[in-house]
């Protein structure tokens, strides 16, 4: 029997959700995955999925969890959501929902709500922002369903999260964390709350305040699972749900990253590297920090769109040999992938990748490159050169948050997909030269969400107290010498070179064939 009262996270994300159990010192006790399709597309570049898609499989997680588990699930203390960013819900004043959920890899784009006057255009080309203030509004969701839906606009009295919208369904109450509020929303960053009609931002997403929900600090209560709620989801009544944050926000206390000597490396289908703070700054110039799960401090993040969804690339492209052999032994296919980097040696024999499988907000017109090649090339350095590449692309993401915030980072944790290969942490410690911990458990994600709500609920004192007792690493990897030899030369000599001396051809590419959008 379990000692201490159980804590139930509920990890939703773009292609599956977790009803996950978890012990008060942070051991994994069981859990239930359930996949679903990431989107559908009615049109070329949109990503749509139906918000009840994700509430009955939290249901049929949830009930699922509980016929394994009947006594420990019915001594649940607390429930905690994290979940996507980016992808809003619109709903009535019922808790109805008016249209699918716009999913955060949409690419559809909003006619500018801002457009400034000659004086005002020519000052933000001076300073070298318009681009960026343009594109953000257009990429506002909200901004294109008040132009192109609004009897949808209209009727929606709520405009929230993926993580609110399941909050309300639990609780009957219209309200999310702050830590969730990722996305092109008015929301002030800075100031951690909704941003005034007066806020810049304001002006670039000219969203009705009175659509938003309520905003609750990380670590308080939403409110209380329905009688109605519990008949679906198999949860008593009345138990408390508690305010979490965005799954990369989650992710980053679930591998015990409180301070800014220390950083987190997500390996997932968008490749982060994020730290927590006290101190707000930009990591890259005009992109405010994120709001962590910590109350009061900031999640500063660099990302690489598209990330370790490259070994999925190269998995469907270049490897069928590789997956049939998977198949026969009845294994993932990564797990013969991981052979391939055992065979080409660091540095892939000069072959490196630069990992921009779309433009960034500083690199907008970047596309992804290959250069070193060789007759002495083949499938295994193709493969580790891009698995090197990805660690590259994070490493400068961190020297750049680390000049920007003026710290300086020790240690690395490495959360994420990807991050089960030994390979994989290995060639990252040893480009990073730092030591890298992964964590016991690979659902830090729902960790993060149970460290929370354990704080919420009054296991602990605070949150620092409830890190330290949930968050257990498996693994250190340390730096081999002699590979962080030849990978600072590579990264400092040629990497970090590549795309100033690219930006010029893939400048031109986008003149000539229109891709990427300016």
């Amino acid at each position: 029997m379990n000692p201490t009262p159980p804590i139930l996270s509920i990890d939703c994300g773009t292609q599956s959700i977790r009803a996950i159990l978890f012990s008060q010192d942070g051991d994994l006790l069981d859990k239930v995955q359930i996949e679903y399709e990431p989107y559908y597309s009615d049109y070329p570049g949109w990503a749509e999925q139906d918000p009840d898609v994700y509430w009955q499989n939290l249901c049929h997680a949830c009930q699922t969890l509980k016929d394994r588990n009947e006594s420990l699930f019915g001594q649940i203390k607390g429930v905690g959501i994290t979940a996507i960013r980016a992808s809003m819900v619109n709903m009535d004043r019922d808790g109805n929902t008016l249209r699918p959920v716009i999913v955060w890899l949409d690419q559809r784009k909003a006619r500018p709500s801002f457009i400034p006057n000659p004086f005002v255009d020519f000052l933000l080309r001076t300073i070298g922002i318009r681009d960026t203030i343009m594109k953000n509004q257009t990429s506002g969701k909200g901004n294109w369903i008040m132009q192109n839906q609004p009897d949808v606009w209209k009727n929606t009295h709520k405009y929230v999260q993926v993580s609110g919208f399941l909050n309300h369904r639990l609780t009957g109450m219209f309200k999310d964390s702050i830590a969730s509020q990722i996305g092109h929303v008015p929301f002030s960053y800075k100031k951690m709350a909704w941003a005034s009609k007066w806020d810049p931002i304001s002006f670039l997403f000219p969203l009705d305040r009175d659509k938003m929900p309520e905003l609750v600090m990380p670590g308080e209560i939403i409110g209380h699972v329905t009688a109605d709620a519990s008949k679906k989801t198999g949860i008593p009544e009345g138990i408390p749900v508690i305010a979490c944050g965005s799954d990369k926000g989650c992710e980053t206390i679930g591998m015990g990253v409180i301070n800014p000597g220390m950083a987190s490396l997500s390996f997932g289908t968008t490749a982060t590297v994020q730290t927590t703070t006290a101190r707000y700054f930009e990591p890259l110039r005009f992109l405010p920090p994120y709001p962590a799960a910590i109350p009061g401090h900031y999640n500063p993040e660099i990302e690489i769109f598209r990330g370790y969804w490259m070994i999925t690339w190269f998995k469907n492209e270049f490897a069928h040999q590789e997956v049939e052999e998977a198949a026969k032994q009845g294994i993932k296919a990564e797990v013969v992938l991981n052979q391939l980097l055992k065979e080409a040696p660091p540095g892939s024999m000069g072959l490196l990748v630069q990992p921009y499988w779309g433009p960034g907000l500083n690199v907008p017109e970047a596309k992804g490159a290959m250069i070193g090649f060789g007759d002495v090339h083949k499938k295994a350095h193709v493969f580790r050169g891009v698995i090197e590449g990805l660690a590259y692309g994070l490493l400068e993401g961190l020297t750049t948050m680390e000049k920007r915030g003026r710290m300086n980072v020790t240690k690395i944790a490495v959360s994420g997909g990807a991050s089960q290969s030994d390979e994989i942490c290995q060639i990252t410690a040893d480009i990073f030269n730092r030591p890298l911990v992964r964590g016991k458990t690979f659902e830090t994600s729902g960790l993060g969400a149970a460290i929370v709500t354990a704080r919420g609920i009054g296991l602990y004192d605070d949150f620092y107290q409830a890190i330290q007792k949930m968050v257990h690493y498996d693994t250190v990897f340390h730096p081999n010498p002699d590979h962080t030899e030849i990978y600072h030369k590579l990264y400092h000599r040629v990497y970090r070179k590549m795309y100033q001396a690219l930006k010029p051809l893939y400048e031109e590419i986008r003149e000539i064939t229109g891709y990427p959008e300016k």
